[in-house]
């Protein structure tokens, strides 16, 4: 074979390992889509902080999918991750507690809720902590974006740290993450002329207009445009979403990003 083939040869098959080789690599922040042979590197490589978000399956008025917590969790904690640079991120936590169905209280009154007790949510969050923690990560970071179970979380965080006082093991909840995405982002809506009974608590402007730019496709956008105000018995408290948009949430969802990211980064410096 002629020397300039060969050579032709031998770069057209290094080129086909490399490219092999970055299709098996995961381009993902995203625990659930490695291997454990590419977790533990990945691990040993520096990745030692792992986010866990947290959603909750609940009604959030007519024109917003019950999954929302869910996937907007999801959504911001890849964000988070990306820009931390040395974190992944834990399969999303969709059962949490939403009121009890005996008989039906808060969000249960309203099909699609899915709740659990206080005591298995913490117990589920604590086992897999120590999970991850096993395995080599040594920061937990609970991100939680429902208010309901703000404090179950930190609850959890502190016995965890408990447990954990002789290890290098760590477990936090960041303030900055549910604080933004509630009073901070409203604070920014009202800096440009929304009033608070537009705002809303739940699946007002605020929460509809976060959910437009992380995943529009859950919500009714016509349905809701075209409806009158929707209030408590329709699941809405406090708001009015029909003027909510995409580009309003972006301005929530930027906030959050960076204000968790510069928490957790603060948190984790030093250790």
């Amino acid at each position: 074979m002629h020397s300039s083939l060969r050579r032709l040869v031998a770069f057209v098959v290094l080129l086909l390992v490399v490219q092999a080789a970055f299709a098996q690599a995961p381009q993902s922040v995203q625990l659930q889509n490695f291997t454990w042979t590419e977790l533990r590197d990945q691990i040993r490589a520096g990745k030692t902080t792992v986010i866990i978000p947290i959603g909750g399956t609940e009604q959030s008025g007519p024109y917003v999918a019950v999954g929302k917590h869910n996937v907007r969790a999801q959504y911001l904690a890849e964000k988070i991750a990306q820009k931390l640079g040395n974190a992944l991120v834990a399969p999303v936590v969709a059962y949490v507690p939403e009121g009890g169905y005996a008989p039906p209280t808060s969000h249960m009154r309203f099909p699609g809720t899915i709740t659990i007790p206080d005591d298995v949510f913490e117990k589920m969050l604590e086992s897999a902590a120590n999970s991850f923690a096993v395995h080599g990560f040594r920061n937990v970071v609970f991100l939680g974006d429902h208010g309901g179970y703000q404090k179950d979380l930190k609850q959890v965080v502190a016995r965890l740290n408990k447990a954990w006082a002789s290890t290098n093991a760590r477990a936090f909840v960041p303030p900055a993450y549910y604080d933004t995405s509630s009073d901070g982002y409203d604070q920014l809506l009202r800096q440009r002329g929304f009033r608070d009974d537009e705002i809303g608590t739940h699946a007002g402007l605020a929460d509809t207009s976060l959910q437009l730019a992380v995943a529009p496709q859950m919500v009714r956008v016509n349905a809701m445009r075209n409806a009158p105000k929707p209030g408590a018995a329709d699941g809405v408290y406090g708001g009015d979403p029909r003027r909510s948009t995409a580009e309003l949430g972006e301005l929530g969802v930027d906030a959050i990003v960076s204000r968790t990211v510069d928490a957790i980064r603060k948190e984790t410096t030093g250790r």
